[in-house]
């Protein structure tokens, strides 16, 4: 039976300060949405799907509105550090809380991948930092000093996290809004939604490419960053699901507006060919020097290393707090959980993830290849929440929030979205992701514990259905069309990816709800 460590845990737990109020969970959720990405995905949207685009963008925020709702039931019912992490122990058993959490602990690399991504853009100012694709020793130098940089901001109390990164935010809000209305000042064309092929040149078909394959759906994703800081906040209750759907909201309207002023300022002459046509290096900032905006091209080049930036502050915090949480979890060791008396910060956990980050950073060759997708294994979170609200849902010894209505259909769509979301990831990314993540079943036998941990074949039992799903995606992923063999045609191949989904869906619950009858009863975290 799973082991919680409801005695020392608890006293961790305590130890977090509830100083995040609404504003500062929202900019924690938007900074977290919002990367370098912005200044490249109106264009390849826009290249896939035409002014259609724009119905791809609301669709994406639909999309990750209902695996929001989902997670915020989880949050506002069970606030807890690094929740997200713990939510699966909760309702599926320790082999699906390690699987998961070891996928967590991989999606590290994504800070990492965030740090890399402000040395290309700095490497415009600093020559040398790059030698072809790989760090050079003086790169590799800065690349460190950030990340230590990044690590000492975080190492005091959550309310001055919490103060830089609302600030940071600010300037991420400013700098989108500010394009949008220099671009169209400078001048726009009329009849940009009907010319050039019409609305939707490509069939609106080319609206599910644009938001399966052309990056759009990620660059929404990242909302679930306040739910890890739900063991901090102020009423959690009322703050968590507030907080989330205002980032989720902010974030879409930003879009929404950079995608019109793409739409309607990119000069007819480059329209020759349709919108396929259209390619940048640097889209916005380019098109800012075709309209003479100098000054608003400087600014886009500092803010392509300011994002990034703010996102990877967001990220190293989220990465302590879930390995924090893997610690209580017992996938980690415990020493790690603990939390300093003074600041309310686990220190231990951040100097542990300073050191991954590091890791990560090191010019190992295909390495790099490895770190740019484990960013995508952060969204196995995603499914087994779904998994969990319905386990919870369906125990009457849970008291939920009940700040979610029709959780019943919600669920089991919202694991369908989240499985396509993987899934949509490509067959490039999966083939080594998945298998990266059922390798944590070493970690699970390793970390086992008789005298706390009930039988083996139990275990295997309660988590059948995870490997059998990342074993099934895998193979889906093969035969698909997102960069796999094609032997699965499109759509039949997402149809499919969902119908599989649906099937594991309910052999999760079902196997949920026995682990939650037959382990001892686990106490929530007070929600207030």
């Amino acid at each position: 039976m799973p082991d919680t460590g409801a005695g020392d845990a608890a006293v961790q737990e305590g130890r977090l300060r509830r100083d995040l109020g609404f504003w500062a969970l929202t900019a924690i959720g938007f900074s977290n949405i919002v990367g370098s990405g912005w200044l490249f995905a109106a264009m390849y949207a826009a290249r896939t799907a035409g002014p259609a685009s724009l119905l791809t963008w609301v669709g994406a925020g639909v999309l990750c509105g209902l695996v929001a709702l989902v997670m915020i039931e989880l949050g506002a019912s069970r606030p807890e550090g690094g929740g997200t992490v713990r939510w699966p122990l909760y309702a599926s058993g320790r082999l699906v809380g390690t699987l998961v959490g070891w996928s967590v602990l991989l999606s590290v690399g994504g800070t990492a991948a965030e740090i890399s991504a402000i040395m290309q853009y700095a490497d415009h100012y600093l020559p040398d930092l790059y030698s072809g694709h790989l760090l050079t020793p003086t790169g590799l130098g800065v690349a460190v000093g950030l990340s230590v940089l990044l690590t000492a901001l975080n190492w005091f109390a959550v309310r001055m996290f919490a103060r830089l990164n609302n600030l940071v935010s600010v300037f991420k809000v400013a700098v989108p809004v500010v394009t949008v209305i220099a671009l169209f000042a400078s001048g726009w064309h009329s009849g940009r939604l009907t010319d050039h092929g019409g609305f939707a040149p490509y069939g609106y078909a080319a609206c599910l490419s644009a938001l399966a394959g052309g990056g759009i759906v990620y660059s929404v994703n990242g909302f679930q960053a306040p739910l890890d800081f739900s063991g901090e906040a102020r009423n959690p209750r009322r703050t968590i699901p507030a907080s989330v759907l205002t980032g989720i909201g902010l974030a879409l309207l930003m879009y929404l507006g950079l995608q019109l002023a793409f739409l309607f300022t990119v000069p007819e002459g480059l329209l020759g060919d349709g919108w396929k046509g259209v390619n940048f290096e640097s889209p916005f900032g380019q098109l800012a020097l075709i309209l003479n905006l100098h000054w608003l091209s400087s600014l886009l080049y500092a803010d392509a290393v300011l994002s990034p930036g703010g996102s990877a502050y967001v990220g190293v915090a989220l990465n302590a707090r879930h390995t924090y949480a893997l610690a209580k979890n017992r996938t980690l060791p415990r020493a790690l959980m603990k939390v300093d008396r003074r600041s309310g910060i686990p220190h231990r956990a951040l100097l542990l993830n300073l050191g991954v980050i590091v890791v990560f950073l090191l010019p190992f060759g295909e390495w790099q290849s490895i770190v740019s997708i484990m960013g995508d294994m952060y969204l196995l979170i995603y499914a087994a929440s779904a998994v969990a609200v319905a386990v919870f849902r369906a125990d009457p010894g849970t008291r939920m929030a009940g700040w979610v209505p029709g959780l019943h259909w919600i669920a089991p769509l919202s694991f369908v979205v989240a499985s396509e979301f993987v899934y949509w990831s490509g067959w490039h990314d999966l083939r080594l992701a998945l298998p990266l993540v059922l390798a944590g079943l070493l970690i699970f036998l390793g970390m086992r514990r008789s005298v706390h941990d009930g039988p083996l074949a139990g275990e295997l039992r309660d988590g059948a259905w995870l490997l059998c799903y990342l074993s099934g995606l895998t193979l889906l992923s093969w035969l698909g069309t997102f960069k796999g063999s094609g032997r699965l045609p499109a759509p039949y191949d997402s149809l499919t990816v969902a119908l599989f989904a649906l099937g594991v869906f309910f052999w999760a619950v079902r196997s949920g709800i026995r682990h939650r009858t037959s382990a001892p009863r686990q106490p929530a975290p007070a929600a207030e």
